[in-house]
């Protein structure tokens, strides 16, 4: 039965969640939820994610939340490729590589937070920007320090096999770009984002290439 994504096209957490769909060879279709519009925040959107974010996943007669976690339910329930390595240590540093840009970056730069400081903190599109980049250049800057310095980094954040770590850190590679963020300083994380890139579940998964892209 093929799964049914709700998702948004700029969505980096649905972008992740593309990614690991499509590597795992899962038939899927979208569903669009302008998040611009607030089209998450509809009563029917809500009975199905009563947290009103993107995305949503149905898939095995579930409906499963959060895009770390849907991308481990894939992982455990499909086959190759596996998106975390064997061994506990090599599973650790891919999940805190992976963890950096999804707990720690993107919370706090996703579109509801840049609305309330446009909105209810009356901030101007330049500040808004600024605090954007702000986060995203700390977050890659620790993320370059250990891909740059570990010899577990391959043409892949780990080794030379794709993994967790990569679908979290090409949607914010993309979204940083959007937002003008001078990448120069990360040389590591362009070389590993390019190379993802050139996959084409990475390429497909791209929101340029979603339905709803405008």
């Amino acid at each position: 039965m093929t799964a049914v994504l709700h998702g948004y096209f700029r969505s980096s957490a649905s972008f992740r969640v593309r990614i690991a769909l499509d590597l795992k060879g899962v038939a899927w279709r979208g569903v669009p939820h302008h998040l611009r519009r607030g089209e998450q925040r509809s009563e029917a959107y809500l009975a199905l994610n009563p947290q009103g974010l993107v995305p949503a996943l149905e898939i095995d007669g579930l409906v499963l939340t959060q895009s770390l976690s849907i991308i481990d339910y894939l992982d455990e329930t499909r086959s190759a490729p596996r998106l975390l390595p064997t061994g506990a240590a090599a599973r650790a540093r891919v999940r805190a590589l992976a963890q950096i840009v999804a707990c720690d970056i993107h919370p706090i730069d996703n579109l509801r937070v840049l609305n309330h400081l446009r909105g209810a903190l009356g901030q101007s599109e330049e500040a808004v920007r600024n605090w954007y980049n702000h986060w995203i250049a700390g977050g890659f800057a620790a993320l370059e320090a250990l891909l740059a310095a570990s010899p577990e980094t391959g043409h892949f954040c780990h080794g030379d096999e794709v993994g967790l770590a990569d679908i979290c850190l090409v949607p914010q590679v993309v979204n940083a770009g959007n937002f003008d963020l001078d990448l120069t300083p990360y040389p590591t994380l362009r070389r590993i984002a390019g190379n993802a890139m050139a996959l084409p579940a990475f390429e497909r998964a791209h929101p340029a290439n979603q339905e709803d892209a405008e």
